[in-house]
């Protein structure tokens, strides 16, 4: 048995069953968020002290949106919880047999257990891409993108080599789900309507956006009409798509592909991800994919008190061999029902099953151009173009957490839709993974 380190958590016994959270993305915010009043100590664990809005994060990389815009801060969000505590450290091990968690602040002892952990970028194990391409998937991650694509614009005004200049300003974008298809649409806007202002030295012609899918078609996860119309947003913006392409490895700055080789200094990885657990369980409950196999009330196989929701959580059945799609929905709709769950369970009453009330999808290409998947009832509503962009515009800000973002957020795509201008075009900080400065 392994010995407990001293505990430094400083959180109260208070004699109340104690619900510790691992995660406060979309699952872990919204499962948080409806156990208030219940008569328990909820704790949750971050290593971050706010929750990010990850579906815009490619608009702050863009220089659409200020960072402050789309994250919020877990003890503002809680601050009239009562028997609410966060404490911002990293889980490091799961101690099942004795109930608790060791974490990078202290060990913390637990009555339930929830892992809300999210998803990581995966790479599919290629160590060249890992280290050389920029996610996607963090606030930091969005700054040092848009710390690369400004800085090496501003390289590219000093160099006489054309092509080490189209190098710096060409993109690749692999992956052609909505992140991708997002991301190489906004780029495709401020090729067309900012850096022409900005960067009138360089030949902005010569400026290539490439998104890369390995399937037929742009995002899978939709209606054929919804990919089919993406594309042709994309092309109408001049982006070079590749379907039926994979990208085998990166290496001194070009990009192979199972084609081709494309060279620039910009590769944007989109493509997969994968579970993100927490150690200490047993492996026989990891999917492939890094995920927790969890059944029907979002139960750890083999566990009685500990569940996981989200993107960590695989609820396998025969018509989703492979759970739930590892998008925000899901796991929104998880987290309100284990609140409910967990109250049963502390009251002795039966516990209610999972099921996904499916309310579609949406991803938007650039200025009025947006495709929609909705279910209206049992009724299905497809619709592209302005419409869609609008619908999508309008759910995306009532989703942000907290009033003073929605209001930031809107007054940030009015003036850029009048203005044509994105106007938070900044270098913050230094990239630690940037190697030495380019040789001009």
């Amino acid at each position: 048995m392994q010995k407990l380190i001293h505990t430094r958590t400083r959180i109260e016994d208070l004699g109340k069953p104690r619900i510790v959270v691992i995660g406060g993305g979309f699952g872990g915010l919204e499962l948080v968020k409806a156990l208030r009043g219940i008569n328990a100590q909820v704790v949750l664990f971050d290593k971050y002290n706010h929750h990010t809005f990850q579906p815009l994060l490619y608009q702050v990389a863009t220089s659409g949106l200020e960072t402050s815009s789309i994250i919020f801060p877990f003890r503002k969000k809680f601050a009239t919880h009562k028997d609410f505590y966060f404490r911002m450290g990293e889980v490091t091990q799961i101690l099942p047999e004795q109930n608790c968690i060791e974490t990078s602040i202290g060990t913390v002892k637990y009555d339930y257990l929830v892992i809300a952990t999210g998803a990581s970028t995966n790479y599919f194990g290629n160590r060249n891409i890992m280290q050389k391409s920029y996610p996607l998937k963090t606030i930091e991650d969005a700054i040092d993108l848009r710390n690369q694509i400004i800085k090496n614009f501003e390289l590219a005004l000093l160099t006489d080599d054309k092509a080490l200049m189209n190098s710096l300003i060409d993109f690749v974008i692999v992956g052609g789900g909505p992140t991708g298809v997002e991301l190489a649409g906004s780029l495709a806007e401020l090729k067309k309507h900012v850096f022409p202002t900005d960067y009138q030295e360089l030949e902005l012609q010569e400026m290539d956006i490439h998104l890369v899918e390995g399937t037929g078609r742009l995002l899978n996860g939709m209606s054929e009409e919804a990919g089919e119309e993406a594309l042709k947003f994309l092309k109408d913006l001049g982006v070079q798509v590749h379907l039926n392409t994979f990208v085998k490895d990166y290496f001194n700055d070009e990009v192979d592909l199972s084609d081709q080789k494309i060279p620039t200094k910009n590769l944007i990885w989109a493509a997969g991800v994968l579970g993100n657990p927490t150690e200490g369980l047993d492996p026989e409950v990891h999917t492939r994919n890094s995920r927790l196999k969890v059944d029907e009330y979002n139960r750890v196989l083999g566990y009685d008190n500990i569940f996981a929701i989200g993107d960590v959580a695989a609820m396998i059945t025969d018509t989703l061999p492979n759970g739930h799609a590892m998008v925000a929905p899901p796991a929104m709709q998880q987290g309100v029902l284990l609140a409910s769950n967990l109250q049963n369970m502390m009251q002795n009453k039966p516990l209610k099953k999972f099921v996904y009330q499916d309310q579609g999808s949406m991803a938007t290409i650039g200025r009025n151009k947006a495709v929609v998947d909705l279910l209206i009832g049992k009724k299905p509503l497809k619709t592209q173009g302005t419409f869609a962009w609008l619908i999508w515009m309008f759910v995306h800000l009532m989703s942000l957490v907290g009033f003073r973002n929605r209001i930031l957020v809107l007054i940030s795509w009015v003036w850029s839709y009048f203005s044509y201008d994105k106007s938070n075009r900044l270098i913050i900080g230094k990239n630690e993974r940037e190697e030495a400065d380019v040789v001009i």
